[in-house]
């Protein structure tokens, strides 16, 4: 039994070497002769098939997996318990997803802009959701701000450090919402990331720049600017601004229609002094779309750092049933998507979309696909604006060199 035991003890570690050396000659022999096959074969999905990631794109669980580079990410962020109407948009980023999925990086040129901003320098990648809690929105704001600051901290590909565009030099996240809330611990982890104030267009029904006060409860005393219920969907703004986190005065909204409080314009009277400049919805019928993109590219510049901002209310409920705050006279879809295309030369570095609450969709899903078509016309505008910078930057070189070494 003995030498039974010694002859085992002795051929197996050379069986397992064996069979280690064997696996790993396979998987090289499998990688050269036969992987550019299967990619042909198999590496694309139709429409309606493959997992549900935004586009068809790959997927990385960001947060836990820092080794994965990536220049833009696309983040949800599924929480929907500061809202004061409608719940539901915690199923937002999945409904997006979902509404995307007749995107795919072969078949994603975008003729507006002359590229494909799946193919083109950034490597996007589905960061999937934040996981955030349902049951302490304290808790929840902390989780945000930290995976905000977590995602926009990390390197973006090696390439686009490289480049000669300041502009790549950092990634840049698209949020999936979820409620409006979490725009404000987007923009104190750009804030964060960018040692300024950042500027901020934003397209909404409502101001979401009201004193959290004015929401009236007897239960809370208006002075404690730490109660918890002040962090709620209408209010993030007010909080990040007196927080010093948005640009006064290069901060603009857009598509506004909402009632006020009280009896007055007091609520006209706060957000002017927060520095906003107010863009409503019949505006469009009289400066028309060209209008409505000059006044947001005149008040913001094109090199100010901004924070572009969705709520997918701006469109129209006939149009975008799928939300928590409906108000009706909206702008349409085809509206919306032109004066993004007409502010693509705006310093873009985050974004979101939000309010998408899908169980008020109906069976069209047209409000998850109005936001997935939103959230490819912002992508094409990062990618075009980072090669319209190294374009820039090139020219400028161009200038300087003597002219025989053109």
């Amino acid at each position: 039994m003995r030498l039974i035991l010694s002859i085992l003890a002795f051929s197996l570690p050379c069986t397992i070497i064996a069979h280690s050396t064997h696996r790993r000659e396979h998987q090289e022999t499998f990688s050269k002769d036969r992987l550019e096959e299967l990619q042909k074969k198999w590496d694309t999905d139709w429409g309606f098939s493959g997992i549900s990631t935004f586009a068809h794109l790959p997927y990385t669980r960001c947060l836990s997996h820092p080794e994965t580079s990536f220049d833009i990410g696309i983040i949800g962020a599924p929480f929907d318990t500061a809202v004061s109407y409608r719940p539901g948009a915690r199923f937002g980023p999945r409904a997006i997803r979902a509404g995307s999925s007749r995107q795919t990086s072969f078949r994603g040129f975008n003729p507006r802009a002359g590229l494909n901003p799946y193919t083109s320098w950034a490597r996007i990648i589905d960061c999937g959701d934040i996981p955030v809690t349902p049951f302490d929105n304290a808790l929840a704001l902390r989780q945000m701000s930290e995976a905000f600051i977590e995602l926009s901290e990390r390197p973006p590909t090696p390439e686009s450090l490289d480049s000669s565009s300041t502009y790549q030099h950092k990634p840049k996240l698209l949020t999936l919402g979820g409620d409006h809330s979490i725009a404000l611990p987007a923009l104190r982890a750009l804030k964060k990331i960018y040692n300024q104030p950042i500027a901020v267009v934003h397209f909404d029904a409502h101001l979401d720049t009201w004193h959290p006060a004015k929401y009236p409860s007897a239960w809370i005393d208006p002075d404690d600017e730490s109660t918890p219920s002040f962090f709620n969907h209408g209010s993030m703004f007010w909080i990040a601004a007196t927080e010093g986190l948005i640009a006064n005065s290069s901060s603009v909204h857009a598509g506004l229609r909402t009632r006020l409080s009280g009896d007055d314009e007091a609520d006209y009277t706060d957000d002017s002094q927060q520095g906003w400049v107010r863009i409503t919805t019949d505006d469009i019928d009289d400066i028309g779309v060209k209008g409505v993109i000059s006044k947001i590219l005149d008040s913001v510049g094109t090199e100010v750092p901004v924070y572009l901002s969705i709520d997918i209310d701006v469109i129209d409920p006939g149009l975008a049933p799928g939300t928590g705050t409906p108000e009706p006279g909206g702008w349409t879809t085809r509206e919306l998507i032109r004066i993004l295309r007409g502010i693509e030369s705006l310093n873009v570095i985050g974004a979101d979309i939000v309010e998408v609450s899908p169980a008020y969709d109906g069976g069209t899903e047209a409000t998850a696909m109005a936001a997935a078509q939103i959230g490819f016309e912002i992508l094409t505008s990062i990618v075009r604006r980072g090669l319209m910078d190294q374009a820039k930057i090139s020219e400028v070189g161009d200038e300087k060199r003597p002219k025989d070494e053109l």
